[in-house]
């Protein structure tokens, strides 16, 4: 395990996917300890990758808001015309 220093925007599925596509594989989940240290069980050769990574990664907290119909539609997985039918 290796500690880091905690993003300030800190979000654990986006910095795992950050370091997965720069090739840092992780053993085990991610953790944050009581002194509010990140830790990453990762091989000591990528260290340094995932150090530019953590330094780097400003993750979203709070997701967009969606800004039509159309794309609360398509999130949800529905067309117009299955809402149609459900309210109908």
């Amino acid at each position: 395990m290796i500690k880091f220093i905690k993003p300030t925007n800190l979000n654990g599925s986006e910095l795992l996917e950050e370091l997965n596509a720069a090739g840092v594989k992780i053993e085990e989940k991610p953790y944050i300890d009581t002194n509010g240290d990140l830790w990453l069980d990762i091989a000591s050769k990528d260290e340094a990758n995932a150090k530019s990574i953590v330094d780097s990664h400003n993750g979203t907290i709070v997701a967009p808001e969606l800004s039509s119909k159309e794309q609360v539609l398509n999130k949800l997985g529905l067309t117009a015309e299955e809402v149609a039918a459900l309210l109908s």
